[in-house]
Protein backbone atom coordinates (compact mmCIF):
# COMPACT_ATOMS: atom_id res chain seq x y z
CA UNK A 1 0.00 0.00 0.00
CA UNK A 2 1.28 3.51 -0.78
CA UNK A 3 2.33 5.64 2.16
CA UNK A 4 0.10 8.49 3.30
CA UNK A 5 1.38 12.04 2.58
CA UNK A 6 2.34 12.49 6.24
CA UNK A 7 4.28 9.22 6.46
CA UNK A 8 5.95 9.89 3.13
CA UNK A 9 6.96 13.35 4.33
CA UNK A 10 8.29 11.91 7.59
CA UNK A 11 10.36 9.37 5.64
CA UNK A 12 11.76 12.13 3.41
CA UNK A 13 12.65 14.15 6.52
CA UNK A 14 14.51 11.19 8.06
CA UNK A 15 16.45 10.65 4.81
CA UNK A 16 17.36 14.36 4.76
CA UNK A 17 18.67 14.15 8.32
CA UNK A 18 20.76 11.10 7.39
CA UNK A 19 22.29 13.09 4.52
CA UNK A 20 23.09 16.12 6.66
CA UNK A 21 24.53 14.05 9.51
CA UNK A 22 26.69 11.98 7.18
CA UNK A 23 28.02 15.26 5.81
CA UNK A 24 28.96 16.32 9.34
CA UNK A 25 30.63 12.96 10.01
CA UNK A 26 32.69 13.18 6.81
CA UNK A 27 33.68 16.75 7.68
CA UNK A 28 34.78 15.72 11.18
CA UNK A 29 36.71 12.73 9.79
CA UNK A 30 38.44 14.99 7.24
CA UNK A 31 39.52 17.38 10.01
CA UNK A 32 41.82 14.65 11.34
CA UNK A 33 44.08 14.99 8.29
CA UNK A 34 43.70 18.70 7.38
CA UNK A 35 42.66 21.95 9.01
CA UNK A 36 39.07 23.14 8.85
CA UNK A 37 39.87 26.03 6.52
CA UNK A 38 41.01 23.52 3.90
CA UNK A 39 37.84 21.50 4.50
CA UNK A 40 35.77 24.66 3.94
CA UNK A 41 37.71 25.50 0.80
CA UNK A 42 37.45 22.09 -0.88
CA UNK A 43 33.89 21.30 0.18
CA UNK A 44 32.83 24.84 -0.69
CA UNK A 45 34.39 24.56 -4.15
CA UNK A 46 32.44 21.39 -4.88
CA UNK A 47 29.27 22.91 -3.43
CA UNK A 48 29.72 26.06 -5.52
CA UNK A 49 30.14 23.94 -8.64
CA UNK A 50 27.12 21.73 -7.98
CA UNK A 51 24.77 24.48 -6.79
CA UNK A 52 25.99 26.92 -9.44
CA UNK A 53 25.28 24.46 -12.23
CA UNK A 54 21.83 23.77 -10.82
CA UNK A 55 21.12 27.49 -10.45
CA UNK A 56 22.31 28.15 -14.01
CA UNK A 57 20.16 25.32 -15.37
CA UNK A 58 17.07 26.79 -13.69
CA UNK A 59 17.79 30.37 -14.70
CA UNK A 60 18.44 31.60 -11.15
CA UNK A 61 21.66 33.42 -12.12
CA UNK A 62 19.97 35.92 -14.44
CA UNK A 63 20.42 38.75 -11.90
CA UNK A 64 23.72 38.08 -10.07
CA UNK A 65 23.72 41.61 -8.59
CA UNK A 66 20.97 40.41 -6.24
CA UNK A 67 23.71 38.64 -4.26
CA UNK A 68 24.60 42.09 -2.88
CA UNK A 69 21.12 42.75 -1.50
CA UNK A 70 21.53 43.66 2.24
CA UNK A 71 19.51 40.75 3.64
CA UNK A 72 21.36 38.30 1.38
CA UNK A 73 24.66 39.76 2.59
CA UNK A 74 23.53 39.50 6.23
CA UNK A 75 22.46 35.89 5.65
CA UNK A 76 25.86 35.07 4.16
CA UNK A 77 27.63 36.77 7.09
CA UNK A 78 25.58 34.75 9.57
CA UNK A 79 26.38 31.57 7.67
CA UNK A 80 30.09 32.46 7.68
CA UNK A 81 30.20 32.90 11.44
CA UNK A 82 28.12 29.78 11.95
CA UNK A 83 30.26 27.66 9.65
CA UNK A 84 33.60 28.62 11.21
CA UNK A 85 32.40 28.15 14.80
CA UNK A 86 30.54 24.93 13.95
CA UNK A 87 33.48 23.33 12.15
CA UNK A 88 35.93 24.22 14.92
CA UNK A 89 33.56 22.78 17.51
CA UNK A 90 32.98 19.69 15.38
CA UNK A 91 36.71 19.05 15.07
CA UNK A 92 37.21 19.01 18.86
CA UNK A 93 33.94 17.67 20.31
CA UNK A 94 31.90 14.48 19.83
CA UNK A 95 29.56 14.89 16.88
CA UNK A 96 26.55 14.04 19.08
CA UNK A 97 27.35 16.88 21.52
CA UNK A 98 27.57 19.45 18.73
CA UNK A 99 24.38 18.13 17.14
CA UNK A 100 22.58 18.27 20.48
CA UNK A 101 23.46 21.94 21.01
CA UNK A 102 22.30 22.76 17.47
CA UNK A 103 18.87 21.32 18.26
CA UNK A 104 18.26 24.55 20.20
CA UNK A 105 18.22 26.55 16.95
CA UNK A 106 14.42 26.62 16.45
CA UNK A 107 14.08 27.99 19.99
CA UNK A 108 16.73 30.63 19.27
CA UNK A 109 14.89 31.63 16.09
CA UNK A 110 11.61 31.93 18.02
CA UNK A 111 13.34 34.16 20.58
CA UNK A 112 14.98 36.24 17.85
CA UNK A 113 11.70 36.68 16.00
CA UNK A 114 10.10 37.96 19.21
CA UNK A 115 12.93 40.36 20.04
CA UNK A 116 13.74 41.60 16.52
CA UNK A 117 10.44 41.33 14.65
CA UNK A 118 8.09 41.77 17.64
CA UNK A 119 6.33 38.50 16.84
CA UNK A 120 4.00 37.41 19.61
CA UNK A 121 5.43 34.76 21.91
CA UNK A 122 3.38 33.72 24.94
CA UNK A 123 4.72 32.83 28.36
CA UNK A 124 4.54 29.10 27.65
CA UNK A 125 6.88 29.38 24.70
CA UNK A 126 9.21 31.70 26.64
CA UNK A 127 9.30 29.02 29.32
CA UNK A 128 10.08 26.39 26.65
CA UNK A 129 12.92 28.58 25.39
CA UNK A 130 14.33 28.95 28.91
CA UNK A 131 14.12 25.20 29.54
CA UNK A 132 15.72 24.47 26.18
CA UNK A 133 18.71 26.68 26.91
CA UNK A 134 18.97 25.12 30.35
CA UNK A 135 19.42 21.86 28.44
CA UNK A 136 22.23 23.50 26.47
CA UNK A 137 23.94 24.47 29.73
CA UNK A 138 23.67 20.87 30.92
CA UNK A 139 25.58 19.77 27.83
CA UNK A 140 28.11 22.61 27.92
CA UNK A 141 28.46 22.26 31.76
CA UNK A 142 30.35 25.54 32.38
CA UNK A 143 32.45 25.46 35.54
CA UNK A 144 32.28 21.67 35.85
CA UNK A 145 34.60 18.83 34.97
CA UNK A 146 34.32 17.97 31.31
CA UNK A 147 33.77 21.57 30.20
CA UNK A 148 35.36 22.45 26.87
CA UNK A 149 35.70 25.95 25.46
CA UNK A 150 34.74 24.47 22.09
CA UNK A 151 31.25 23.95 23.49
CA UNK A 152 30.93 27.73 23.51
CA UNK A 153 31.77 27.70 19.81
CA UNK A 154 28.86 25.32 19.24
CA UNK A 155 26.63 27.79 21.11
CA UNK A 156 28.05 30.66 19.04
CA UNK A 157 27.13 28.67 15.94
CA UNK A 158 23.51 28.55 17.15
CA UNK A 159 23.50 32.34 17.51
CA UNK A 160 24.96 32.86 14.03
CA UNK A 161 22.52 30.37 12.53
CA UNK A 162 19.67 32.30 14.14
CA UNK A 163 20.93 35.49 12.47
CA UNK A 164 21.13 33.60 9.17
CA UNK A 165 17.59 32.27 9.44
CA UNK A 166 16.06 35.55 10.60
CA UNK A 167 17.77 37.32 7.69
CA UNK A 168 16.44 34.62 5.34
CA UNK A 169 12.89 35.53 6.37
CA UNK A 170 13.54 39.08 5.11
CA UNK A 171 15.15 38.18 1.77
CA UNK A 172 12.83 39.51 -0.97
CA UNK A 173 10.71 36.80 -2.58
CA UNK A 174 11.89 37.91 -6.02
CA UNK A 175 15.42 36.66 -5.29
CA UNK A 176 15.67 32.95 -6.21
CA UNK A 177 16.65 30.57 -3.42
CA UNK A 178 19.28 28.97 -5.66
CA UNK A 179 20.93 32.36 -6.19
CA UNK A 180 21.17 32.83 -2.41
CA UNK A 181 22.58 29.30 -2.09
CA UNK A 182 25.16 29.99 -4.79
CA UNK A 183 26.25 33.23 -3.09
CA UNK A 184 26.59 31.40 0.22
CA UNK A 185 28.63 28.54 -1.25
CA UNK A 186 30.96 30.95 -3.05
CA UNK A 187 31.43 33.03 0.10
CA UNK A 188 32.31 29.95 2.17
CA UNK A 189 34.86 28.91 -0.45
CA UNK A 190 36.51 32.33 -0.38
CA UNK A 191 36.46 32.37 3.43
CA UNK A 192 38.11 28.96 3.53
CA UNK A 193 40.85 30.22 1.22
CA UNK A 194 41.36 33.33 3.37
CA UNK A 195 41.66 31.29 6.59
CA UNK A 196 43.88 28.60 5.09
CA UNK A 197 47.22 30.19 5.99
CA UNK A 198 46.25 31.34 9.55
CA UNK A 199 44.95 27.84 10.32
CA UNK A 200 48.12 26.05 9.31
CA UNK A 201 48.34 26.10 5.54
CA UNK A 202 47.69 23.52 2.86
CA UNK A 203 47.96 19.78 3.51
CA UNK A 204 48.53 17.57 0.45
CA UNK A 205 45.41 15.52 -0.35
CA UNK A 206 44.99 12.15 -2.01
CA UNK A 207 42.10 11.13 -4.22
CA UNK A 208 40.20 9.51 -1.36
CA UNK A 209 40.22 12.68 0.77
CA UNK A 210 39.06 14.78 -2.19
CA UNK A 211 36.31 12.31 -3.04
CA UNK A 212 35.06 12.32 0.55
CA UNK A 213 34.64 16.09 0.56
CA UNK A 214 32.92 15.96 -2.82
CA UNK A 215 30.58 13.35 -1.34
CA UNK A 216 29.92 15.65 1.64
CA UNK A 217 28.80 18.41 -0.73
CA UNK A 218 26.55 15.97 -2.60
CA UNK A 219 25.02 14.74 0.66
CA UNK A 220 24.06 18.29 1.61
CA UNK A 221 22.35 18.76 -1.76
CA UNK A 222 20.51 15.47 -1.31
CA UNK A 223 19.47 16.58 2.17
CA UNK A 224 18.06 19.84 0.84
CA UNK A 225 16.17 18.06 -1.92
CA UNK A 226 14.54 15.68 0.55
CA UNK A 227 13.74 18.59 2.90
CA UNK A 228 11.82 20.26 0.07
CA UNK A 229 10.04 17.01 -0.76
CA UNK A 230 9.18 16.50 2.93
CA UNK A 231 7.76 20.00 3.38
CA UNK A 232 5.59 19.57 0.30
CA UNK A 233 4.27 16.13 1.22
CA UNK A 234 2.03 16.54 4.24
CA UNK A 235 1.24 18.42 7.43
CA UNK A 236 4.24 20.39 8.73
CA UNK A 237 3.11 19.83 12.32
CA UNK A 238 3.46 16.07 11.78
CA UNK A 239 6.65 16.15 9.72
CA UNK A 240 8.78 18.83 11.45
CA UNK A 241 9.50 16.85 14.67
CA UNK A 242 11.30 14.21 12.58
CA UNK A 243 14.10 16.75 12.17
CA UNK A 244 15.23 15.72 15.64
CA UNK A 245 16.18 12.27 14.27
CA UNK A 246 19.40 14.04 13.27
CA UNK A 247 20.47 13.70 16.89
CA UNK A 248 19.91 9.93 16.82
CA UNK A 249 22.03 9.60 13.67
CA UNK A 250 24.73 11.79 15.22
CA UNK A 251 24.87 9.57 18.32
CA UNK A 252 25.03 6.43 16.16
CA UNK A 253 27.73 7.76 13.84
CA UNK A 254 29.72 9.12 16.78
CA UNK A 255 29.66 5.69 18.39
CA UNK A 256 30.42 3.64 15.26
CA UNK A 257 32.88 5.91 13.45
CA UNK A 258 34.60 7.83 16.25
CA UNK A 259 34.02 5.61 19.29
CA UNK A 260 32.28 8.40 21.23
CA UNK A 261 29.98 7.15 24.00
CA UNK A 262 27.40 9.76 25.11
CA UNK A 263 27.59 10.56 28.82
CA UNK A 264 24.64 11.22 31.11
CA UNK A 265 24.78 15.06 30.99
CA UNK A 266 24.76 14.98 27.20
CA UNK A 267 21.74 12.64 27.10
CA UNK A 268 19.90 14.65 29.77
CA UNK A 269 20.63 17.96 28.08
CA UNK A 270 19.70 16.72 24.62
CA UNK A 271 16.43 15.25 25.92
CA UNK A 272 15.62 18.59 27.57
CA UNK A 273 16.32 20.55 24.37
CA UNK A 274 14.29 18.22 22.15
CA UNK A 275 11.41 18.10 24.62
CA UNK A 276 11.21 21.88 24.89
CA UNK A 277 11.47 22.23 21.12
CA UNK A 278 8.60 19.82 20.56
CA UNK A 279 6.51 21.65 23.16
CA UNK A 280 7.23 25.01 21.49
CA UNK A 281 6.18 23.52 18.16
CA UNK A 282 2.97 22.22 19.75
CA UNK A 283 2.17 25.59 21.31
CA UNK A 284 2.74 27.41 18.04
CA UNK A 285 0.28 25.14 16.31
CA UNK A 286 -2.24 25.61 19.14
CA UNK A 287 -2.15 29.39 18.87
CA UNK A 288 -2.33 29.18 15.09
CA UNK A 289 0.98 30.72 14.16
CA UNK A 290 1.46 30.84 10.40
CA UNK A 291 5.08 29.73 10.58
CA UNK A 292 6.50 27.52 13.30
CA UNK A 293 9.97 27.63 14.79
CA UNK A 294 10.72 24.30 13.17
CA UNK A 295 9.91 25.79 9.77
CA UNK A 296 11.73 29.07 10.25
CA UNK A 297 15.03 27.52 11.24
CA UNK A 298 17.37 26.30 8.52
CA UNK A 299 16.57 22.89 7.06
CA UNK A 300 19.39 20.97 8.72
CA UNK A 301 19.56 23.07 11.89
CA UNK A 302 23.30 23.47 11.28
CA UNK A 303 25.58 25.53 9.05
CA UNK A 304 26.60 23.82 5.87
CA UNK A 305 28.16 26.39 3.59
CA UNK A 306 25.36 26.12 1.03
Amino acid sequence: MPLSPNLRGALFMVVAMVGFTLNDAITKFSSESMNMAQVMLIRGAFASLFVGLLAWQRGALARPASMLQPMVALRVAGEAGATVSFLLALAHLPIANVSAVLQALPLAVTMGAALVFNEGVGWRRWLAIAVGFAGVLIIVRPGFEGFSVYSLLALASVACCAVRDLATKRVPQAIPTLLVSTATALAMTVLGAALLSPMGGWTPMNGEATALLALAAVLVLIGYQFIIMAMRSGDIAFIAPFRYTALLWAILLGLVVFGDIPDLPMIAGASTIVGSGLYALYRERVVGKRQTAAESAGPDMAPDGI
